[in-house]
Order: structure tokens, then sequence, then C-alpha cells
């Protein structure tokens, strides 16, 4: 679904992303692992085109995404829950909701206010609320739930379990189990590599803007000197 190729991206001068190449394949939750300052969250960005890469190309279902609008991306079908959530606070959840409804696609799954109900009540509970007054694992269930409603083919999450209590990450923890059970491909970034190995088929280690690993948890298991070197503390 998603391919990466040796892209090369930067912050002005500074070279962050280095001839990174991977691949995301329908179906599967991928987690993209590393450090503070890996590059995680600039891979992301580059798949948006929200910092374009200088050199590489990025597919999505066969189309080149460099050079195009991040608008463009979106309406391709790639869904992005950015770290710092972004929710519109003085709108309610309904209203947030609202802002991100595109329409369905072939194929992949389409879903309405009540069906995210479902699978956020605490949203529920609080569908009148405006985004301000909610806490923050809610604003990251309501970040969550508005790029849903684009009814993406692909979800990138950066960093789902930063910064929220340890019930509310086990609540993204099962939520994103639900969305892979509907037939979503999700791509999270991730520093907890509990959590991801709770929820992704297979990990991706950067460093350095740099791919050091790509396999299945057991493989990863199997080699701890590369779990130490690349994400240990």
């Amino acid at each position: 679904m998603l391919e990466v190729d040796g892209i090369h991206s930067y912050y002005g001068k500074a070279h962050i992303l280095n001839d990174l190449s991977f691949e995301v394949r329908r179906g599967e939750v991928v987690a993209l692992l590393g450090r503070n300052g890996a590059g995680k969250s600039t891979t992301m960005k580059s798949v948006m085109q929200l910092v374009r890469p200088r050199t590489g190309a990025i597919h999505f279902q066969g189309e080149n995404l460099v050079g195009q609008p991040a608008f463009r991306v979106a309406k391709a079908g790639i869904g992005y829950v950015p770290e710092d959530r972004r929710i519109f606070t003085d709108l309610t959840v309904m209203e947030n909701l609202e802002t991100g409804r595109q329409p369905s696609r072939q194929d992949t799954p389409t879903w309405t206010e009540e069906q995210l109900f479902a699978i956020f009540p605490n949203l529920a509970e609080r569908r009148t609320n405006r985004g301000k007054h909610l806490s923050g694992g809610e604003q990251q269930m309501l970040t969550i739930a508005r790029t849903l409603m684009g009814n993406p083919s692909l979800l990138l999450l950066d960093e789902p379990s930063e910064g929220i209590a340890p019930v509310i990450v086990e609540q993204m923890a099962e939520t994103i189990m639900k969305l892979k059970a509907e037939g979503l491909t999700v791509m999270i970034s991730e520093q907890n590599l509990h959590f991801a190995r709770a929820v992704a088929d297979r990990a991706i280690i950067i460093e350095g803007g740099e791919k050091k690993f790509d396999g299945s948890f057991s493989e990863l298991e199997a080699h701890p000197e590369i779990r130490d070197a690349y994400l240990s503390v």
C-alpha cells in the first residue's frame, strides 16, 4: 500500500532522514520505533508532504506523493494523527468530527459518528463538550476519531501513547486492534516497545534518520543487541 523509497528529508540544512526506505502492506499494523530525535515524526510528515523530501519517492497505492500538497495526500486516503493532537478547542466533539468528514472509499472501512462513539465511549458521553474541556486522553481519542471520519485507507498515528494515563494507553491499544479487525492499515510511531509489541505485526527501527531493523517482533526479540543499541535509554 505504501512504499517509501530512498527519501532524504531536511529541516533547513539539518539532514533528518537519510536514504530511508520501507513499505507498509495492506491490512497490517506497522510500528516505527526509535528514540526521541530518531526521525519518526519527520517520516510521517514526509509521507504527508508536510516535510518535502529533496530526493526519493513515496508511492501510495501506486501514486507518487512527492511534490503534492498535503490536502491531496489526505484526499488520496491517508489519515494523519499528529503527536500534538491539534483539535479545534472551541468546537464541540461533534463539530470536530464533522471537520474531518470525507466520502467513503472502495475497499476501505466507512465510519459514522455512532460507530466511533462505540469505540470511544468517553467521547459519546461528551459529544456536546468543547475540545478544551476534554482531558488529554480524550483529546487524543477525538483526534483519532476525527481522522477516521475521513475514511482513510491508511492511518498514521504519531506517538499515540505519549503523555496519557496508563488506563488510556490500554484503551488506545484496544482501539488499534479494533481498527485492524475492521481492515484498516495502520502505521504508528512509538518509543513504548511494550505498547508497540501489543498492537503491531512488524517493527521498523530508525536511528539518525536511517533504517536499522525491519522485521517481526519475534525476530527483534531474537536480536537483543539491536533493541539495546537503538531502543534502550
